[in-house]
Parts: structure tokens; C-alpha cells; sequence
């Protein structure tokens, strides 16, 4: 009995800051949860469940030169010294496959991350034997250091794009995944509000609004008063604005727009303000000119005159200011003295 009075004075101590936080953070809608996916995200299991290393097919051919793990150790640290860094590369990767657990296993994997990423310039492998040192020997290395490299070499990525018979393509989704594979394994990194934003321009090149929102209202909720969730706030504004151009002005989205849009004028200031309101006074007249279209649909032969009445009257009492009040009134007038054709 005790512990249940006990719970709930603690429930209602709680209830007023809650509420304060709710009213303050009106415009961050949702709470986080520890188990919260990442809207927005790619669902990719290799994210969160990548391929442990195996010896190779034909292993006798393509597995370690040496018979232990400290001898084919020092066999790759010879290659390096001389410069052979396509061959170290070959012989660590190997050595890794073969003896996963040995002493020498996560010192090799950093050596391997290392040297594509370094020596041979391969950022695309590069950044797959970063994530595995980072996914199979997280406790055996410096874990804050072996992100960061993740990290750094996803931004190299963006910049370098895809390389295909020595040609370069752009390859956004693959980049955007490698991105969301960085804060997935350090979402309180100094980086992760950046790579966030990186995530959701990304979906934007894609064409993905609705997905680039999700990220968006994310990063502003996990990160909030940084300068990127603040960069945020203008984006998700622009974005939603591209969803009413390309989903098409159905009433519940333009009113959802404007809605987020008046507490994000409310939220910025500044250039960021100007720029929110030219986006709300845009998303206000759309509905305003929906909301004269749905009155003028009442307004014809098939239909009764007292139907087109009211219709105008509706869409004045809504917005006695609309840019198009003036052309209700007069047609207002026409119809109720009778001169309607």
C-alpha cells in the first residue's frame, strides 16, 4: 500500500511539468521512447544485423598465407612497410575470416579500415570494414575514434559518389544509408545532428518530402536547440510545402500545413521568420482559394440557388479577408436580389 501512495504523489508531481514541457514543445510533436525507430530511415536489416566474416569459398586458395594468427599478423605488417597495400588489405581481410576471436583479429580489422581508406582510396570498402570493426569489436577498439571514422568517410562518400568501370555516378540512397548506418551506431555523437540533416537533404534528392519531414521533425525533437534542429525548422517548412505542390491541395493537408507553419513562424526569427511567413501567407492563400472553389462549385445550373447562397455565405464567415471575398460578395448579391443567371 505504501509503494502505491508513494507512486502516485510522484505521478502528480509530475503532471504540471509535463504539461509545461508539452506547451513549450508544442510544435516538437511526439514523445521518444527508448525503443523509437528513426522515421525516416531505411529499414535495412544490414544496418542493424550485418554478415559476420567467414573464411571464403576456396580458402586454401584465398585464405592466409601463414598458420597463425600472430604469424600472418606480422605478415601483413610487412606488406604494409613495403607498400603493398593491395595485397595487406587481402592478407588482414583474411586473417579476420580465418581467426575472428584471436589477439590479433580487431587490430587487423582497424589496419584493413585504415588502409582502403588511406592507401587505396576504396571509401566504399573503406567504409564497410569501419562499420564491421565498429559491429563485431566494439569493446576491442576505440569505439568513439572507429565512429568518427565512420562518419568521416560517409561525407567522403557524398562528395565522391559511386565508381562503376571508372566512371562516377551519383549515388544517393546508398550514401543516405551509410549516413543513417552512423548515427544508428552513435546517435549522441557531436556529428549526429549533421548527419541527420545530411539524411533528410538527401531524401529531398530523392524526391522522398514526405520521408525528409520524418527525419526532419526528428532531428528537432533528439536535438533540440542546435543550430542544425534550427536549420531544420525552415527546411521541414519548405518541404511541406513541396508535399501540398506535388500530393495535390486536399483541405486536411493545406490546414495541417498551416497549422505547422504558424507555430514555426512562432518557433524562428529573424531571416528564418521572413522566410516561414512567405511560406504560411503562400499556404494560407491556397486554402483560401480551395475554399472559394468548393463555394463556386454550388454555384451552377444543375444546382439550387439556395445551396450557391449558402455556400458563399460559409466561405465569408471563414474568411471575411480572403483575396477572394470581394468576387463572393458581389456573386452573393447578385443571387439574393435574383439576378442570377
Amino acid at each position: 500500500m505504501p509503494k502505491l501512495i508513494l507512486a502516485a504523489l510522484a505521478l502528480i508531481a509530475a503532471m504540471p511539468l509535463a504539461a509545461e514541457t508539452t506547451a513549450a514543445n508544442a510544435i516538437n510533436s511526439g514523445a521518444r521512447y527508448a525503443t523509437d525507430a528513426y522515421p525516416g530511415f531505411d529499414d535495412v536489416k544490414e544496418s542493424t544485423q550485418p554478415e559476420k566474416k567467414t573464411p571464403k569459398w576456396l580458402s586454401f586458395i584465398t585464405g592466409p598465407k601463414m598458420d597463425d594468427s600472430a604469424a600472418q599478423f606480422s605478415y601483413c605488417r610487412g606488406l604494409l612497410a613495403e607498400g603493398s597495400y593491395s595485397k595487406a588489405a587481402r592478407e588482414l581481410d583474411a586473417l579476420v575470416r580465418e581467426w575472428p576471436v584471436s589477439r590479433e583479429a580487431p587490430e587487423a580489422q582497424l589496419l584493413l579500415a585504415e588502409t582502403l581508406e588511406t592507401k587505396e582510396k576504396d571509401y566504399e570498402e573503406a567504409f564497410s570494414e569501419w562499420r564491421y570493426l565498429v559491429d563485431f569489436y566494439s569493446v576491442q577498439c576505440d569505439y568513439s575514434a572507429a565512429v568518427d571514422a565512420l562518419y568521416r568517410v560517409a561525407t567522403i562518400l557524398r562528395i565522391e559518389g559511386k565508381t562503376i568501370m571508372f566512371f562516377r555516378f551519383k549515388n544517393t540512397a546508398d550514401v543516405r544509408r551509410a549516413f543513417e548506418a552512423c548515427v544508428l551506431r552513435a546517435p549522441g555523437a557531436a556529428w549526429a545532428p549533421q548527419a541527420m540533416l545530411t539524411i533528410a537533404e538527401l531524401r529531398e534528392e530523392e524526391l522522398h518530402w514526405t520521408e525528409a519531414i520524418k527525419v526532419y521533425e526528428n532531428l528537432r525533437n533528439l536535438h533540440r536547440g542546435t543550430p542544425e534542429a534550427k536549420e531544420a525548422l525552415v527546411r521541414e517548412a519548405a518541404a511541406r510545402m513541396k508535399v501540398l505542390e506535388e500530393m495535390g491541395y486536399n483541405r486536411e493537408r493545406m490546414r495541417d500545413t498551416v497549422g505547422f507553419l504558424e507555430q514555426a513562424e512562432g518557433a524562428s526569427d529573424g531571416g528564418d521568420r521572413e522566410a516561414i511567413s512567405g511560406m504560411l501567407a503562400e499556404a494560407r492563400a491556397l486554402v483560401d482559394d480551395e475554399a472559394f472553389a468548393a463555394a463556386k462549385f454550388y454555384d451552377s445550373r444543375i444546382r439550387t440557388k439556395r445551396s450557391a447562397v449558402n455556400a458563399y455565405e460559409m466561405y465569408l464567415a471563414n474568411y471575411p479577408q480572403g483575396r477572394h471575398a470581394e468576387e463572393a460578395r458581389m456573386r452573393l448579391e447578385e443571387l439574393k436580389k435574383g439576378d442570377a443567371q
